[in-house]
């Protein structure tokens, strides 16, 4: 029996759409790992194309059978085939592919060197016209300590500190593994976190934030800084939120620039 493709049909109201699609896809995937080549996890998966004014909607069923098409397979590797698959088999001019979820590090406290697991949020970002090259961006998002400057300074006993997510989003030229982005995140910061610390850790990371005391603003322009040095990377936006702890609101600055 056939049956109306009510997808394809003509619409009264003449406006392109710019993106549309299916989003929160709970799906497997594979990632590079510096230590042990690869990793596997579970990213949430969003999938986007441009609809043109003369079609009523898009197949969203396709989209799901171009992932599985793909099964235990996604990875920076093959983006731009499942893109292309996207324009293929859903008749598009543009498609977007997000794909977000947790990578894990094993991490060692800094004195005892007692393991633990530490869990960071990234995202793989590409987007193709047809007849054009992937615009492909990597997004890392780590928490780490800062402590302020100005408390340290007045305060006769001690220095408040917060937790601080900074978010570095990037194009490169050549790859770039996250572990070392994680790194430089890291290194621009009061302190980093750790999944496990023992006493004689805890004492170690406090005194370090309290010795290296930062705003803010500082994370970003040291962050900053490093960046521009890199070699392999051609654009980037760096973002730090410091949730205070004595105030009811976040401290927020960010950077965007590009290495010609």
């Amino acid at each position: 029996m056939l049956l109306k493709d009510i997808h394809s049909q003509g619409e009264h109201i003449k406006i392109p759409i710019d993106k549309v699609g299916v989003k929160n896809i709970n799906y497997p995937i594979i990632v590079l790992d510096k230590t042990k080549k690869y990793q596997h996890t579970i990213a949430s998966i969003n999938m986007y194309v441009n609809l043109p004014h003369h079609f009523k909607g898009t197949h969203m069923s396709r989209f799901i059978e171009i992932l599985n098409k793909y099964r235990d397979e996604i990875s920076i590797n093959n983006f731009h085939q499942i893109l292309d698959d996207m324009l293929d088999k859903l008749q598009s001019e543009s498609a977007h592919l997000e794909v977000s979820f947790p990578y894990f590090i094993e991490k060692k406290a800094p004195v005892t060197g007692a393991e633990g697991v530490m869990d960071y949020l990234c995202t793989f970002l590409g987007s193709k016209n047809k007849n054009e090259d992937i615009d492909f961006m990597i997004t890392v998002k780590a928490p780490v300590t800062s402590l302020c400057p100005c408390s340290k300074e007045i305060s006769d006993f001690g220095a408040h500190n917060q937790r601080s997510i900074v978010t570095v989003s990037f194009r490169f030229r050549k790859l770039i593994w996250i572990e070392d982005i994680i790194q430089i995140i890291e290194s621009c910061c009061s302190s980093p976190v750790y999944s496990i610390l023992k006493r004689p850790d805890e004492k170690y990371v406090t005194e370090k934030a309290y010795n290296t005391p930062m705003f803010v603003e500082d994370i970003v322009r040291e962050l900053a800084e490093k960046l521009r040095n890199h070699t392999n990377i051609k654009w980037f936006i760096v973002e730090s939120e410091n949730f205070e702890s004595i105030h009811n609101h976040s401290a927020y600055a960010s950077i965007e620039s590009s290495n010609i």
